[in-house]
């Protein structure tokens, strides 16, 4: 097997990572509706890093109901998908400083920091998506949460639920495209 099959299994098998960014949604729906109470900040703030705690067990769930197989025993490349996965947790510190420092960019920090650790995705990928949408993501919660009142930081988790969503529908239709590919082939 060359090194693009390699790839492509990857893709194919792990149907683009598909379970894990429905749980990264879901995940951001909770963070959505804390961020929408009438909470102080820092509570909202503990909540959202609470939250992230069932990120892993649900998005083995999804993977199980998709039947995404994201270990690929054998595939020397299925252990870079986990290492680019905890890649995100090196930009931890920016996002402990924030609550530290200043609680109301914590939500900001993180949906950037999210929406960045996907652009990796796109070579492992081989996915257009993850390329476009993990900018677009970074760029869009910048520039929305530029000015934004501490009461309304509700829209940031928002927004991400909304990015996230168009990210795996498009990833769906990669990953049916390259499956309707394969089967010509």
């Amino acid at each position: 097997m060359n090194f693009e099959e390699i790839r492509s299994e990857l893709s194919i098998r792990g149907k683009n990572g598909l379970g894990f960014l429905l749980a990264g949604v879901v995940v951001w729906i909770i963070i959505s509706v804390i961020f929408f109470t009438n909470l102080e900040i820092y509570y909202k703030t503990i909540g959202m890093l609470f939250a992230t705690g069932i990120m892993f067990p649900l998005s083995i769930a999804f993977n199980g109901l998709l039947k995404a197989d994201w270990k690929l025993e054998g595939n020397p490349l299925s252990s870079l998908g986990l290492i680019l996965n905890f890649a995100q947790f090196i930009y931890f510190p920016i996002l402990i400083w924030a609550i530290g420092t200043n609680t109301e960019l914590a939500v900001f920090i993180f949906a950037i920091i999210t929406g960045a650790h996907f652009f990796p995705y796109g070579w492992f990928y081989q996915s257009k998506a993850y390329y476009i949408m993990s900018p677009v993501l970074s760029i869009a919660v910048m520039v929305i949460g530029w000015n934004l009142a501490v009461e309304n930081l509700w829209i940031i988790p928002l927004t991400t639920v909304i990015l996230l969503s168009i990210l795996v529908i498009w990833l769906y239709q990669e990953y049916r495209a390259k499956l309707n590919r394969l089967s010509r082939s």
